[in-house]
């Protein structure tokens, strides 16, 4: 079914051209004109359009919408010629640029291949000195390049002979875990300290940030043994006071206790003395179901464990004050029983070969860089 409008009365001046519209094009229409999250301008577009196949005048409709007929005549043109296409804002040209390919060009290349003198690193205000452009300019171009000479990061590439192989195995646990078996991301957060500040914390208030005095006082350290199961994300944890190959035996004793009887576990743990130990070893030979599987050296990003011990240091560990030790246990403990009623694994997303690949990169970066 279509609906067309024609001109009422006399057709004098230009002629009116004729619009029509589906059935399909009028409910559209009306979605667009009710619905919430349409803009102002294409509920105003449709709502013309829905004034002019009720047959009423360009007048009629300006005086009902609260705009000028040419706004309505101009909508109801574009549609016919355009269709739905029509109704969508032609790009603007904008203001003419100013900045010419050379100077962009000559701000990149100053920023990636210069240094300022007797400095590390340029500024804004110093490479639009350097330049001769104000420094919006310099900090628009360096939004565009994805440039940020103010920040820097830190990388540590393993020397591990069998770094490879090694992040093949553990990657290959992650992404495509065993059968009837259980595997384990083991560590320890050595030395957590019992802090106290020397004041009172401030709260948070509207506008205002929680606050802390910089000094404190120190009641003494634990170390957080904890074991973060891949597949369910639930943690097998305890604090010792040391950190020993006694202490770890321990804990091999409580992850026992804790893990079926019927299921093989694969510990992926780091290369730290205490896990090679003759004592530790004679405790893995008269378990034969757990296998092990250590990380490269300096990669103790393969073990998940690590983004956990990150979470509670973040979550419980860091903005808190301790008297005691043994109030830090606690709370270590607490956070542990509340983390495991709803625990969470996390997504492995990166494949070894993903990995290995940016490895190669840095290594082919650093290569050339003086020492």
């Amino acid at each position: 079914m279509t609906h067309s409008s024609a001109v009422k009365g006399k057709k004098l001046g230009r002629p009116v051209p004729i619009l029509t519209l589906t059935e399909q094009d009028l409910d559209k229409l009306r979605l667009m004109a009710r619905r919430p999250k349409s803009s102002q301008q294409a509920a105003l577009r449709a709502r013309i359009l829905l004034g002019c196949a009720a047959g009423k005048s360009h007048g009629e409709i300006a005086e009902d919408l609260g705009t000028c007929r040419a706004t309505v005549g101009k909508w109801r043109s574009r549609f016919c010629q355009s269709g739905w296409a029509g109704l969508v804002d032609a790009p603007r040209l904008g203001t003419p640029r100013r900045i010419s390919d050379k100077a962009v060009e000559k701000i990149i290349t100053t920023t990636l291949e210069t240094k300022p003198k007797a400095q590390t690193h340029w500024s804004t205000r110093q490479l639009a000195r350097q330049v001769g452009l104000s420094p919006m300019t310099v900090s628009r171009i360096w939004r565009a390049f994805g440039l940020k000479p103010h920040l820097q990061e830190t990388f540590k590439l393993s020397n591990d002979p069998f770094f490879v192989e090694k992040v093949r195995d553990i990657v290959g646990l992650y992404v495509n875990p065993p059968c009837r078996a259980l595997v384990l991301c083991v560590d320890e957060k050595s030395q957590v300290q019992a802090l106290e500040r020397s004041q009172p914390l401030l709260p948070m208030k509207p506008g205002q940030a929680e606050k802390r005095t910089h000094d404190y006082h120190r009641h003494g350290t634990t170390s957080l043994f904890a074991a973060f199961d891949v597949a369910t994300g639930r943690v097998i944890g305890s604090c010792h006071r040391r950190h020993r190959h006694q202490e770890f035996l321990s804990f091999l004793e409580k992850i026992e206790a804790s893990v079926p009887e019927q299921l093989d576990v694969h510990l992926i743990l780091d290369n730290y003395a205490t896990h090679k130990t003759p004592r530790v070893h004679r405790w893995f030979l008269r378990h034969p179901r757990y296998q092990l599987h250590f990380t490269p050296t300096s990669a103790s990003w393969l073990n998940q464990v690590e983004r956990w011990f990150g979470l509670i240091t973040e979550k419980r560990i860091r903005r808190d004050a301790y008297r005691s030790v043994a109030e830090l246990e606690k709370a270590i403990a607490d956070y542990i029983t509340h983390h495991n009623r709803d625990p969470k694994p996390f997504v492995w997303t990166a494949s070894a070969d993903l990995i290995l690949s940016k490895v190669a990169r840095i290594c082919k970066r650093s290569s050339g860089t003086p020492h």
